[in-house]
């Protein structure tokens, strides 16, 4: 009497006579992965997966399964597509660079802003209620006609040193942390630097992924620190980094750059120095006290120039 045939239980029309050592089931070979003794079909080894405890870094980061930045990439491609736009829309810049506050005059141009001083005059920036601007200024750039370096113009400098850095800096920051850890991090440090602004320098307009960047920065030095790696290389380079803030003054926001690289130091910090059984917990907290000090200082600077 002839056996009764077997089909693989994914596929019923494949005939086969090979078995999951697991659960026993009729896999063909699309679905048979190989094991230590035998094949397993795809179920089981998802199942299998899902009971392996995935590997942390020191700061609480997964450890990429892919060593794909993911991250930074997105990051990157959102600083390009803005550039894009405004090249093809000038009027971006005005729109939504960080500016905390000004005011715009009847015949279009924009002044600087005091209170009762101009009627008839609309104030514009944070102090107006345009949060937003806050963050959407880190991912904004020079236009190529705004300045020159020698004979390139500023503002084509301005974004390909920022992202050169940001894909530098960002890869390593971003498989240390994780990458809901590296977002908020990279985020609140865009924030830092436009408070600083804000705090400082109202007036003044503003864009640049830079504070975000000099916060990776800061991260960078703490990882190295953490890890108890060779700090000679990492002191060159945060020398240069500073350095790099001196000589773009004149350029770009110092108050930004500053802003950032504080901020990124203090979330780092945090991550870096977090107790191990609380350390999501504390990480976490730390944030949001972070973000809740920021707000508060946005809070009484718009008093302030609007009293």
């Amino acid at each position: 009497m002839d056996a009764a045939v077997t089909t693989c239980y994914r596929h019923p029309s494949y005939e086969t006579y090979v078995s999951c050592t697991r659960c026993e089931r009729f896999i063909c070979p699309d679905c048979m992965r190989e094991a230590a003794v035998g094949h397993h079909c795809v179920e089981c080894v998802k199942e299998g997966q899902r009971s392996i405890r995935q590997a942390r870094t020191v700061f609480g980061g997964a450890v990429p399964r892919s060593a794909v930045p993911l991250v930074t990439y997105v990051l990157m491609g959102l600083n390009i597509l803005a550039y894009l736009g405004e090249l093809v829309r000038p009027g971006i810049v005005d729109r939504f660079e960080m500016l905390g506050a000004g005011l715009n005059g009847p015949d279009g141009a924009r002044y600087v802003y005091e209170p009762g001083s101009f009627p008839g005059f609309d104030a514009v920036g944070v102090v107006d209620g345009e949060w937003y601007r806050l963050l959407t200024g880190a991912f904004l750039h020079l236009p190529p006609d705004e300045s020159s370096f020698g004979s390139v113009p500023f503002g084509v400098l301005h974004i390909l040193v920022n992202m050169y850095a940001l894909w530098n800096l960002g890869r390593v920051v971003e498989e240390q942390l994780g990458r809901a850890r590296y977002l908020a991090l990279y985020l609140l440090s865009a924030l830092g630097g436009s408070v600083l602004v804000y705090l400082i320098a109202p007036s003044a307009g503003t864009v640049g992924a830079s504070g975000a960047v000099f916060g990776l920065g800061a991260a960078f030095y703490v990882i190295n620190r953490r890890l108890g790696r060779d700090m000679q290389a990492v002191n060159r380079f945060m020398a240069g980094f500073l350095i790099w803030m001196l000589v773009s003054a004149g350029f770009t926001s110092w108050q930004g750059h500053l802003g950032g690289l504080l901020t990124g130091g203090i979330v780092m910090v945090a991550y870096a120095y977090a107790p191990a059984k609380r350390r999501t917990a504390v990480q976490a907290a730390a944030c949001v006290v972070l973000l809740a000090v920021l707000v508060l200082l946005v809070v009484l600077k718009t008093s302030a120039l609007s009293g």
